[in-house]
């Protein structure tokens, strides 16, 4: 067997890491890559026919490497033992507790990933963040690692992903850019150089950026925080647009051919969601407040207040169309996760949605392809339990004796559904709510829908 030319370790088995090191190992064979996780039963999925990550792509990238140079364990510290590079890819919730809760990123997983690498770690160490993180994170992981160091020596890289949920693989195949931030000393500049010769295996040097370690790891939180604030602006005209007959579509269409604006993240929905942007865009607000900039702050919170306000906006419909009462009514719900193409359910704007009929007493029938009944039930209702919300197995017995049915995941198998079908058996009137705009609204209307649609007037 030949020897690997480097080892690479990752802390943190989720969507970041699982995806990201497989790659790593795919397109460098020669390089020992292991994934860790304390979390038997999601290293066992890994280690499985059935990932516990659904990507388009992902099962023959991991299988194109798994047991030759990719590898999964639960053994965290002997890989960091064994590793040259360490990438820490670990959870930075939004803290529910002390200062900054509801807003700051709470660090607590990375301090952790940082003792326990101090403590484990014999000789020099290159630790890259892959977590997103607040500013100035590498510095207290630097202090940490440094003050409690058995000998070891480490540079702290930051390498922040900007993957696309449902995309992930080609995002990784064929990235925009890949960003590596350290600190501009002879070590420093070293390390960067280190990690800059793994991605530029696969990845044109002209698309690898390096830049100091501030601005690397802030460019994640405002990357996130732009793209979010264009999903909220266009949500908000296209409530304009139903007041007053214009095709949020149609306008978004016509601004973006202005070559400054662009045409991307310009589709109207009912919402956001994902494991990133209301997260970023609250860390990026409170530490504006925390660096004496409260009109910043209010100015980015102000996204994530459109975004929660276009979500109660499209539940309100559903009720104000029905009648003003969904009491005892079945309202089917086509999609949970938050887009298509991933079973991520984090933030999803099926959430709230869900929640605000079952407070309207209304009987919400969800149907997701990818996402399981536990985690939908989980979800929505924690550890309550609620009769009303109920989970069907296909599209057709989700709509089956409806009152209202509504599109809140752009799936493309809910684009070719038989509506006359499910028109016929339906109660009537039969209302359809189409929160992503991806249904042929001329057809529905023919069927006898009532329609309604994001940002068009129908």
């Amino acid at each position: 067997m030949t020897t690997p030319s480097l080892s690479i370790c990752c802390l943190g088995a989720g969507y970041v890491g699982g995806p990201t090191m497989a790659m790593i190992a795919a397109k460098c064979p020669d390089i020992r890559v292991t994934v860790t996780d304390p979390n038997a039963q999601r290293i066992a999925a890994w280690n499985s026919d059935i990932l516990p990550i659904y990507e388009p792509g992902l099962d023959e990238v991991v299988a194109s490497a798994r047991g030759r140079n990719l590898f999964f364990s639960t053994d965290v510290r002997g890989a960091i033992r064994e590793s040259d590079i360490i990438f820490v890819s670990v959870g930075t919730p939004t803290k529910t507790y002390g200062v900054g809760a509801g807003r700051a990123a709470d660090l607590k997983y990375i301090e952790a990933a940082a003792r326990m690498i101090a403590e484990v770690a014999e000789g020099p160490k290159i630790i890259v963040e892959k977590s997103t993180i607040p500013v100035r994170t590498a510095s207290a992981m630097l202090t940490i690692l440094r003050s409690n160091s058995k000998g070891g020596t480490f540079q702290v890289l930051s390498n922040p992903e900007f993957l696309a949920e449902g995309t992930a693989v080609e995002d990784l195949e064929d990235p925009d850019r890949v960003l590596i931030g350290g600190e501009q000393t002879p070590e420093g500049l070293a390390a960067i150089e280190k990690v800059v010769s793994i991605y530029a295996r696969w990845v044109p040097r002209e698309k690898i950026l390096t830049t100091n370690l501030w601005s690397s790891e802030l460019s994640k939180l405002v990357a996130n925080a732009f793209l979010a604030q264009r999903i909220s602006s266009i949500n908000s005209i296209s409530a304009l647009c139903e007041a007053t007959g214009a095709d949020v579509d149609e306008v978004g269409r016509a601004i973006g051919r202005d070559s400054r604006i662009g045409p991307k993240f310009l589709k109207a929905s009912v919402g956001f969601g994902g494991s990133c942007f209301q997260k970023d865009i609250l860390n990026l607000s409170y530490l504006c407040q925390h660096f004496g900039l409260p009109e910043v702050a209010a100015y980015w919170e102000s996204v994530v207040k459109i975004n929660d306000w276009q979500k109660s906006r499209f539940s309100g419909r559903i009720v104000r169309d029905l009648f003003n009462t969904v009491s005892g009514k079945h309202i089917t719900i086509l999609g949970f996760a938050f887009k298509k193409d991933t079973n991520d359910t984090r933030e999803t704007a099926a959430i709230a949605v869900c929640r605000d009929l079952l407070a309207e007493g209304a009987r919400v029938v969800v149907y997701d392809p990818q996402v399981p009944e536990s985690q939908i039930r989980t979800d929505v209702l924690g550890s309550a339990e609620n009769p009303n919300l109920v989970i069907a197995k296909s599209a057709m017995e989700a709509c089956k004796d409806a009152h209202g049915v509504a599109v809140l995941t752009e799936w493309d198998e809910f684009k070719n559904l038989d509506f006359e079908k499910i028109y016929h058996g339906m109660l009537k009137p039969a209302f359809l709510f189409d929160g992503r705009n991806i249904l042929p609204h001329a057809k529905l209307k023919q069927i006898g829908f009532h329609l309604f649609a994001i940002g068009k007037h129908v």
